[in-house]
């Protein structure tokens, strides 16, 4: 099985690298992380970042994705992503590409301060006939993924897995502040059992 990784807003970096290859290792898949924003220079600080999204276009970001799934060499691709990753991975459903897709903390709906002319919304990629299924990580204190969007995904057919105490990025970096190891173990559980389906 073949895996690829949108990473959160802060791209590729060691944290990404190490879990790409943990993943590999542990769940033995062919696994291949994606950077977000290829040949810019953009520092790891957030404000820049948040600035640039507006000037991403998803042809290219999915086009980038789906390159991935055929670079992993495997017939059978899931994707997975986090934080704006996750966003993406909602997008990417109406790709059709990608067995099943895990969002960890996707944005719904993109933000105001993100919409450029590039993006569409990730509720209509959900909704597209042909989809990948969809399954959402989602904490209930994170501001990015606010009750009204979970209800809407819902709808739209993605299955969601709520954690009442998680905020934002409580899974992928144990250094952050909102990481929440039992949370994390059982995500981390039903995201690999709906990908293995």
């Amino acid at each position: 099985m073949g895996l690829v990784i949108a990473p959160d807003i802060f791209g590729l970096r060691p944290l990404f690298d190490a879990l790409t290859a943990r993943l590999a290792d542990e769940e033995r898949v062919v696994a291949c992380a994606v950077e977000p924003f290829p040949g810019r220079d953009l520092p790891l600080d957030v404000e820049p970042r948040f600035a640039a999204v507006p000037s991403l276009r998803d042809d290219e970001v999915l086009g980038d994705l789906a390159a991935a799934a055929d670079v992993t060499g495997c017939d059978r691709v899931g994707l997975i992503g986090f934080c704006m990753g996750g966003m993406y991975a909602f997008k990417a459903a109406g790709l059709g590409r990608f067995d099943r897709i895990v969002s960890f903390y996707g944005m719904i709906r993109v933000p105001e301060a993100w919409k450029g002319e590039g993006h569409r919304e990730p509720l209509d990629a959900i909704t597209r006939p042909g989809g990948s299924p969809v399954l959402a990580i989602i904490g209930e204190l994170d501001s990015y993924t606010p009750p009204p969007d979970v209800t809407a995904l819902e709808l739209a057919g993605a299955a969601v897995a709520r954690y009442p105490a998680a905020e934002h990025g409580f899974v992928h970096d144990e250094a952050r502040p909102a990481h929440r190891a039992d949370d994390a173990y059982d995500a981390w559980t039903r995201a690999w059992a709906f990908l293995r389906g």
